[in-house]
């Protein structure tokens, strides 16, 4: 099944940094394990006695841009303050006893947060090796936990009713060329009564709501966006994947307090990625970022 996927996936596709990543794994000091997931920082593992030698092998997995977290006693300072998304969401959904699907949930941070909510089982899923790395470093402090990351895109997954509780797709859609097809493949995903959608993605300003971007070339420095919809639009397309009661309940912009460059994603991030002379801007004169969370139900 999925596990066997996921193998045939690592196998498919080495990649030049694998032998790395692995020794870096593999150099991890063993401790006591345990997980404190309702934090901030999630708190894993119990202090390592050489933290300097500890802080060396996370290190090895840089770029780390979901977090923060805390790892044997080493902090995480990642890429994205991902806590202050979490607080946005966490107000609107009730996890309790849910199984969840975390569609590009990178290391897996919000499955960690999720587990803290309450969540009985997490499914992440992401493509990009190096996050799969970071994800079974943390499960080397944590310990067993039900919560998992798979090496799989949304479309390695069978077509559903897969009978998921909710799912989220966080940073997703906007790198998606089919944004409708996406909603509708996590309509499939859901249990057929009583399911959710929790998504989070960009949008345009309040007075663009019906309106849509499509960047010719870069958007904030990044390459493959494809349309930014303004949160009518949004909300019309989720309409039109199946859903109901669709609801636009957090508009946020994105600063570099939230996401910014750090010892551990030393990148540039979304200060380079901003008109210096006008922030609510992007460096190619486009709408600088804010983001919406959408609830909706199947």
């Amino acid at each position: 099944g999925h596990a066997h996927r996921a193998g045939r996936r690592l196998d498919d596709h080495p990649h030049g940094d694998l032998p790395r990543w692995q020794a870096a794994l593999e150099a991890l000091p063993a401790v006591a394990t345990g997980a404190d997931p309702d934090r901030q920082a999630p708190r894993l593992g119990e202090p390592a006695p050489d933290a300097q030698r500890l802080r060396e092998c996370l290190m090895a997995l840089h770029p780390w841009r979901k977090g923060p977290l805390e790892l044997g006693g080493v902090r995480i300072d990642s890429e994205w303050r991902s806590d202050l998304k979490w607080a946005r969401v966490a107000p609107h959904v009730d996890l309790q006893g849910r199984r969840v699907l975390d569609i590009g949930c990178g290391n897996g941070y919000f499955g960690l947060r999720m587990l803290g909510a309450g969540a009985e089982l997490v499914v992440g899923v992401d493509p990009t090796l190096l996050f799969v790395m970071q994800h079974l470093a943390c499960r080397h402090f944590s310990g067993e936990l039900p919560s998992y990351v798979l090496p799989l895109g949304v479309e390695d997954l069978p077509a559903g009713p897969a009978g998921f509780d909710c799912v989220f797709s966080m940073g997703v859609l906007y790198h998606r060329r089919d944004p409708l097809e996406h909603l509708r493949r996590i309509h499939g995903l859901l249990k057929e009564s009583g399911s959710t959608l929790v998504l989070e993605t960009l949008v345009l300003p309040q007075n663009r709501r019906g309106d849509l971007l499509v960047p010719d070339g870069r958007y904030a420095r990044m390459r493959n966006v494809w349309a930014i919809p303004g949160t009518e639009r949004l909300r019309g397309w989720v309409e039109d994947a199946g859903f109901r009661n669709v609801e636009v309940v957090d508009e946020t912009p994105t600063t570099p307090a939230e996401q910014r460059n750090t010892e551990w994603m030393r990148f540039e991030s979304l200060e380079q990625a901003l008109d210096p002379k006008d922030g609510s801007k992007t460096i190619e004169g486009l709408p600088a970022p804010i983001r919406a969370i959408v609830i909706a139900r199947r």
